[in-house]
């Protein structure tokens, strides 16, 4: 999202509460001047009323004078008609076709009365008194009908709706300008920052150090965060690339050398035993190209999210089936061992069988070259499960166990063709599961070890 982008939906989604919140607040203030221009009006139309009555009655029954009709339209704005009715509905004076009641309405003693109807096709407005008048002419019960058109009316409420609707415009105008202002200076340390990072080169990954306000400085420190595993892993991708070039660049060379050395060869017999020596180094390379793929399999598979529930027993024992089957033509003798009582652990299956199939085949490689006997022994304790796997060949120097997990390390006089990487994706995959690799202390031959704990502490894998 562009800044132009992030600003405007900041201010849509500020301003359109206000709008909406502004329109019935215009709609509330049109309501209540309506009903309290309504009440003026009524009490305007009802003083009317009473005057029209006290002075039909001082007149003795005449019509109201022109010179008071007058008076009256010019103060409210509209002609007002009225008829006034004696007792029992005996006609008085004023206008004859008053407005017609509503059905069932019930005009109480002193009581005004309002209603709208229509009179000579006009609304009208309309207020209806009676009063008992102690005088000899209008001796008894006076009902007065009293009625104006509306058209002041609902221009005084067309005028307050309208400035209702400019006073409301002007103030959401207003806070428009105001929010945009405020958007606009929050946003511009954000906006700093991204053209900050959006001006680093690829290979800048160092920590963003600029000020910023406290609310974004989580999102910095994750940013940091991410730059600094990117970082680490690229360096580790660097190397494994370094490494890769390095080890495989002398096995390429000598396929080369021996394949054009088998081109030349004076006879078949020199072809076969040049040939013989191709494939052999071309498995060399090709068993050293599977060890750098599996350090990186055993690498790149600590952050997914393949983990599970692991029957390490049933793993163990199918690889210890299938290593015995394989190393049978070579006589070597290997078994399986089981102590403790079982535990599921939590880890990754590819890569516990990669640990052990590389500790299984490092046994048979360097300790039983000639043949002997490889053991894998399986311990349960009470927060850990131990995968050793021992060999009945010479061992291993003590000064040399720590280093026999450094990647490419093979030691002196090592003719097995190794690539010195089985150890290292032993230890890859123990540190990946929150566990540890060593070299364990045997009665006789090489015993590597690695301590898986059962709940596999898979915090520890997100880098």
């Amino acid at each position: 999202m562009n800044g132009w982008a992030l600003r405007s939906r900041l201010f849509v989604l500020i301003i359109m509460p206000l709008v909406f919140v502004a329109g019935l607040a215009a709609v509330a203030r049109y309501v209540m001047a309506e009903r309290t221009s309504q009440r003026l009006y009524d009490n305007t139309l009802l003083a009317v009323a009473l005057t029209i009555s006290r002075d039909v009655v001082l007149s003795e029954g005449d019509l109201l004078t022109e010179q008071l009709l007058d008076s009256l339209t010019n103060a409210l704005g509209d002609p007002v008609y009225y008829r006034i009715e004696g007792p029992e509905g005996r006609f008085v004076t004023g206008y004859s076709d008053p407005p017609p009641r509503p059905d069932g309405a019930d005009v109480l003693s002193g009581i005004p009365f309002f209603y709208d109807a229509v009179s000579l096709g006009k609304p009208v407005r309309v207020v209806t008194l009676r009063e008992f008048i102690a005088e000899p002419q209008f001796g008894g019960w006076v009902t007065v009908d009293v009625w104006q058109t509306v058209n002041q009316r609902d221009a005084l409420s067309l005028e307050l709706l309208v400035q209702s609707i400019v006073l409301m415009t002007t103030v959401i105008g207003a806070a428009a300008l105001l929010v945009w202002f405020g958007i606009n200076l929050g946003l511009r340390p954000l906006l700093q920052l991204r053209e900050a990072v959006a001006l680093r080169s690829p290979d800048d990954l160092g920590p963003i150090r600029r000020v910023v306000p406290k609310e974004v400085r989580n999102l910095v420190g994750a940013m940091n965060s991410l730059f600094a595993r990117l970082s680490d892993a690229f360096a580790v991708r660097d190397a494994f690339i370094s490494d890769a070039a390095h080890q495989l660049r002398n096995p390429i060379a000598a396929i080369q050398a021996q394949a054009e050395a088998a081109t030349t060869a004076p006879s078949e017999e020199d072809l076969r035993s040049r040939v013989v020596e191709l494939a052999e180094t071309a498995r060399r390379t090709g068993r050293l190209t599977q060890q750098l793929l599996s350090m990186e399999k055993a690498r790149g598979r600590e952050t997914s999210d393949k983990w599970q529930a692991v029957d390490i027993r049933a793993l163990a024992e199918d690889l210890a089936k299938r290593f015995a089957e394989r190393e049978l033509r070579r006589n070597v003798s290997v078994s399986f061992k089981l102590s403790g009582d079982e535990c599921p652990i939590s880890g990754d299956p590819v890569m516990l069988s990669e640990a052990i199939e590389n500790m299984l085949d490092n046994a048979s490689r360097y300790g039983c070259p000639d043949g002997g006997d490889v053991g894998l022994e399986l311990a349960f304790d009470d927060d850990a499960v131990v995968i050793r796997v021992v060999d009945s060949g010479q061992g291993i120097p003590e000064d040399l166990r720590d280093r026999v997990f450094d990647r490419f390390f093979r030691m002196s006089g090592d003719a097995s063709g190794g690539c010195g990487l089985g150890l290292a994706i032993v230890r890859k995959v123990a540190e990946a599961h929150g566990g540890t690799a060593r070299v364990a202390e045997p009665t006789s031959g090489a015993a590597v070890e690695i301590r898986i704990p059962f709940d596999g502490r898979r915090s520890k894998l997100v880098m």
